[in-house]
């Protein structure tokens, strides 16, 4: 998009809807205003069609209810409180909102709503002028008092009100602006940004909830790393994802060693590179790991005799602390268990280059990795950020060699569901002991038979842990 009137030509293609002049018209004819909102306005300019409908009324409520009642399939009036009603229209849901004159009590999480009269003072409560045009429907006339159009033709994210009366109203607004700028690929106003690096603290009357929501929406953009920037040199993230401007660890002029916080972006942009060659896309729990595998390294930094750094168990360690963050941000107990396992897991198979590992070493990697494997796979290529051509090779033809292992043994012996040859029932049978420890140690002891040996076949077994059990 070049010009203004290519931006105009795309938002009058992509607004093509009989569904708008519906609601329009039912609007029109009941006496109430009715305008297309915000994100789908700004995405129709920018060449595509509208989607996730957002509409603003005059008409309250009750009255939205009984015009778009007559014509839906099923409403929901979970958001009435705020003014929010959503409806099933055909194959569209949309969302209606009265207009709206926010007031926030600056120790409040959430806002006084008081319903506006005009469709002006409403855009002038959004979040940023790119969202704050609308389309009057249903005559499609374009409404940009705050000058969203040009700011999007420049590809500048500004406030609609000066950036420090909208951050405090909303103090979300500041991480929303790190998620925009990675979505849109748009900067960030320069007044906006000083705006947010005085009022960071501010952030922490947002709930964590609230928080973790937008995190996901920004690690799930196509290019998280501005983002991610943003929120790091703001001093946001210090308050809401500490464990990242942590990774900024100070160089010792005797000792070197990776920036650790650029190397972390680094690894979640091969990460994203990586996903869809394994069939994962915008996949939540490997951009987390991606992020985080190595928050464990601050914490066990040790500045050696020679200039030589190490970080010993930090893998472990960085494990724990992503479990710890991410409980705080509330994430589910699946996501957190994912996660921290990844971490733990991301430093296995350095090593291998050196020593090509025994089939029991690459069967106790599948099965310490189990259903995270895949994932596993991304993060350890992905983790090479060596401007070493040659090692960067090498790393990439021993874990090409890995995988090819891991798949012939799995064609062999079902690796994918390693487990004794004897269940626990046949266990008990053949040594006549009862349900106990002594069950679960013997079951131990033929699976660790199994990831040495491979498939023994259930005689064998038999025969091995009777030795075993008679020689304990």
């Amino acid at each position: 998009m070049q010009d203004v009137a290519s931006a105009l030509k795309n938002l009058d293609e992509n607004t093509d809807n009989p569904l708008f002049m519906k609601l329009g018209e039912a609007f029109e004819k009941a006496g109430e205003e009715l305008a297309l909102v915000g994100g789908p306005v700004r995405d129709a300019v920018l060449g595509k069609r509208a989607s996730d409908l957002d509409f603003t009324t005059s008409a309250n409520p009750d009255k939205i209810l009984k015009i778009i009642k007559p014509m839906s399939s099923a409403t929901w009036d979970v958001g009435r409180a705020f003014g929010t009603i959503a409806a099933q229209i055909g194959d569209e849901k949309i969302e209606i909102t009265s207009y709206r004159a926010d007031s926030y009590d600056k120790d409040s999480r959430k806002p006084t709503v008081e319903f506006g009269d005009n469709l002006e003072d409403d855009l002038k409560r959004r979040d940023f002028t790119v969202n704050a045009m609308a389309l009057r429907l249903p005559s499609k006339v374009f409404v940009d008092p705050h000058q969203g159009l040009r700011d999007l033709l420049l590809s500048t994210l500004r406030t609609p009100s000066p950036p420090e009366v909208s951050f405090s109203d909303d103090p979300l607004r500041m991480m929303r602006a790190a998620r925009f700028a990675s979505q849109l690929g748009f900067e960030l106003d320069p007044d906006a940004f000083a705006a947010m690096a005085d009022m960071a603290e501010r952030i922490e009357i947002i709930s964590s909830e609230r928080v973790r929501d937008e995190l996901i929406k920004l690690l799930l953009a196509n290019d998280p790393k501005p983002g991610l920037q943003i929120l790091v040199d703001s001093g946001i993230a210090e308050l809401v994802l500490p464990e990242l401007p942590a990774l900024r660890l100070e160089i010792d002029e005797h000792h070197h060693h990776k920036d650790v916080y650029q190397h972390s972006l680094t690894v979640v942009d091969q990460t994203i590179a990586l996903e869809k060659s394994y069939g994962l896309e915008n996949d939540l729990v490997l951009r987390l790991a991606a992020l985080l595998h190595d928050i464990g390294k601050p914490a066990t930094r040790r500045l050696e005799a020679g200039g030589a750094v190490t970080f010993h168990h930090h893998d472990m360690v960085g494990a724990k602390l992503a479990k710890k963050r991410l409980t705080a941000l509330r994430f589910d107990n699946d996501t957190i268990k994912a996660v921290a396992r990844l971490v733990e897991l991301h430093l296995r198979f350095f090593g291998y280059s050196d020593q090509q590992w025994s089939d029991s070493a690459v069967r106790r990697y599948v099965r310490d990795a189990e259903d995270q494997l895949n994932r596993l796979h991304i993060l350890t290529r992905a983790d090479v950020t060596t401007r070493n051509q040659r090692k960067a090779d090498r790393l990439a033809h021993a874990y090409d060699d890995l995988e090819k292992r891991i798949a012939q043994l799995q064609e062999q012996e079902q690796l994918d569901a390693i487990r004794p040859e004897l269940d626990g029932q046949q266990i008990m049978e053949l040594l006549g002991i009862k349900p106990g420890r002594e069950v679960g140690e013997a079951y131990n002891f033929l699976l660790e038979l199994r990831l040495d040996e491979g498939a023994l076949g259930p005689d064998e077994a038999k025969k091995r842990l009777l030795e075993w059990w008679s020689n304990r």
